[in-house]
């Protein structure tokens, strides 16, 4: 799948918030690079983080809310 269709479908997971998609998508890589599991079941060290942390928000792999 495309980053810019990933991106789209992320952003409907977090209600078309940018900032807050931000946010976690920062906070899962910094998990990812600190030796986190990708919930993708792929290896992380292959691939850019940003995009694993996107894609796993935009399959609803991730929940993210303001609580």
């Amino acid at each position: 799948m495309r980053l810019e269709q990933l991106t789209a479908d992320a952003l409907k997971n977090v209600d078309n918030n940018r900032y807050l998609l931000t946010a976690a998508v920062s906070k899962r890589v910094t998990q990812l690079l600190n030796g986190d599991k990708s919930r993708l079941g792929r290896d992380v060290s292959k691939e850019e983080p940003t995009n694993v942390a996107i894609e796993e928000i935009a399959k609803g792999l991730i929940k993210v809310s303001l609580d």
